[in-house]
């Protein structure tokens, strides 16, 4: 007994200090979000170039400790508290390792175990990693807007041949492309770039240039999609933006414009607010500073407004970018080039006036769109009209064709007038006739509206009349039948009678018969006629008169006789 007490005195006395020392010293929490990055104070010293200490050496532990209840010596160990890596929505983090193996020769990405920039991305999510071993950069993830196809160039790998296409593992444009939608990629693995799909119009204003109207931009229903995809286009713009203010001879920026005969000239100088604005508006537009200018056949300078319709289909965007670039560069050294020379030697086999009349600049417009089309289908861009806006023709030619057109239409003008001062008289002849036979109509109107009133009044009266006549020989007919009814119940009434009396009469005879004497059925007859309540009382009479009889009458005799009237009611009750 006294080992057992001892034994548990000496486990009070080594677990209560330990206890305080664990739970009171050694004791922390990490609350949810954060993560605590552990230094040990002892241990093996790190080798040359390494960062992050492993279990038994000294320096910062490349683990890090999540969120919870831990247990760490304080003489040992400090710790410090940060918070995890949070990537938010529509966010990639790129990983640049500061441990791990060296990378080989030529290559910059590396793998999760080796030193420098992670291929693998980090998608949205929160993460656990050691700052001190680790940088992570977040930014954007690729967004390709709807109506647009994003070009995939590959930077990493060897060098693809030239004029093909990048496989996996090489370094160049890829053939597959991307289609609207959100991305998570390795912006130091992949560049990006957007290309509008489907229609663009490329327009050259005469002397004042030209410009791009591209695609316009689409709004999103989602909000971080919508942000995602106008800082895509921004990015897009100001590429543009920067090609153009390197290829001033070929392009020029929309800006303030000064006036220069009938039109504006734009001015090529880029401003940060133009960038933005471009950036923002539904329709951004480039400007071109080529035009086309060429003699006629007649030798007259022609210069014309043009616009071309062209459009880039999905399965060529990739080849289009790896030939020629965005669609400014496109524009500059495929389109342009094309739309002026195609347009100078076609414009060059019509005289002056065929661009005045219409039938003639058809016609050139027309061959134009043909010959664009069948050049640029070549460079995989699809022609879909070059639409002829507006011909400056030098007023030697313009002003006699001008008149002679004024002369002409006047003419017809004229001709017009007549004709229609011609057609008011019919009309106000017609009109006139119209009236009458208005009229006319109403009147007969009026003269079968009383026709049918009459015919009408006619039928309601044959009607009334029959019914009256019906009604007329109803009631005789109930008449004769009242009639006839009467006499019949009047002569029923009368043989009922005669029956009923006659029957009668039987009875008496039969009566009287049964009494052999008339006079003896008499008196019974009387008899039974006679009121109950009579009294007989028979008085002897006497010497005297009756008078003095009937005073002698006892009046015993009067009691005995009420008695006795009074009992034979009561036996015929």
């Amino acid at each position: 007994m006294t080992r057992t007490k001892l034994l548990i005195t000496i486990s009070a006395i080594v677990f209560i200090p330990w206890f305080i020392w664990t739970w009171g010293f050694c004791r922390f929490y990490i609350e949810p979000g954060q993560m605590a990055v552990i230094t040990a104070k002892s241990g093996k010293t790190l080798p040359p170039g390494q960062i992050l200490a492993d279990k038994g050496q000294k320096g910062v532990r490349k683990e890090v400790l999540g969120e919870g209840r831990h247990f760490l010596n304080p003489i040992m160990f400090s710790r410090e508290i940060m918070r995890m890596i949070t990537i938010p929505a529509g966010k990639v983090g790129i990983v640049t390792s500061k441990v791990g193996a060296d990378l080989p020769p030529g290559e910059f990405l590396a793998q999760p175990d080796q030193k420098g920039i992670w291929q693998k991305v980090l998608g949205p999510g929160k993460y656990r990693m050691n700052p001190y071993g680790y940088q992570i950069d977040i930014v954007d993830a690729i967004s390709i807007p709807v109506g647009y196809a994003g070009v995939v160039t590959s930077l990493s790998g060897q060098q693809a041949v030239t004029g093909q296409f990048a496989e996996k593992g090489q370094k160049g444009v890829r053939k597959d492309i991307l289609q609207p939608g959100l991305y998570y990629i390795n912006p130091k693995e992949f560049k990006i770039d957007i290309l509008e799909v489907g229609i663009n119009q490329v327009s050259l204003l005469g002397r004042t240039g030209g410009e791009i109207i591209t695609k316009s931009q689409m709004a999103s229903q989602n909000a971080p999609m919508e942000e995602l995809d106008n800082k895509m286009l921004e990015k897009q713009t100001r590429k543009r933006m920067d090609y153009v203010s390197e290829n001033v001879q070929s392009f020029r920026v929309p800006a303030a414009s000064t006036a220069s005969g009938s039109k504006k000239a734009r001015t090529t100088q880029v401003e940060g607010s133009k960038l933005q604005q471009m950036a923002d508006t539904e329709e951004p537009m480039l400007g071109l500073s080529e035009y086309v200018e060429f003699p006629s056949r007649d030798g007259f300078n022609i210069s014309l407004d043009m616009t071309v319709e062209i459009e880039l289909m999905p399965n060529n965007i990739a080849w289009i970018f790896s030939q020629y670039g965005d669609l400014p560069a496109l524009v500059d050294k495929v389109i342009m080039p094309q739309i002026t020379s195609i347009s100078r030697n076609k414009g060059s086999e019509y005289g002056a006036q065929d661009f005045i009349m219409g039938e003639g600049r058809e016609k050139f417009q027309n061959e134009l769109t043909r010959a664009l089309a069948t050049v640029l289908g070549l460079k995989q861009v699809v022609v879909h009209n070059a639409l002829i806006r507006h011909v400056e023709v030098p007023m030697q030619i313009l002003d006699p064709i001008q008149q002679a057109s004024i002369a002409i239409e006047q003419n017809l003008t004229n001709k017009e007038k007549q004709n229609t001062a011609k057609k008011l008289a019919e009309l106000n002849t017609e009109q006139t006739l119209i009236d009458q036979r208005r009229q006319q109509v109403g009147q007969e109107t009026e003269k079968i509206r009383a026709e049918i009133k009459a015919d009408q009044e006619k039928q309601v009266a044959e009607i009334k009349a029959g019914t009256e006549k019906g009604v007329a020989e109803i009631a005789k007919e109930t008449a004769g039948i009242s009639a006839n009814t009467i006499r019949k119940l009047s002569q029923a009434g009368a043989s009922a009678l005669k029956m009923t009396e006659g029957e009668k009469a039987n009875g008496l005879q039969l009566k009287a018969k049964a009494f052999d004497d008339p006079s003896a059925y008499t008196l019974h007859e009387l008899a039974n006629k006679l009121n109950t309540n009579v009294l007989i009382n028979i008085i002897h009479a006497g010497q005297g008169t009756l008078w003095t009889d009937m005073e002698k009458a006892k009046a015993s005799d009067l009691g005995g006789a009420v008695i006795l009237q009074q009992q034979q009611n009561e036996k015929r009750k």
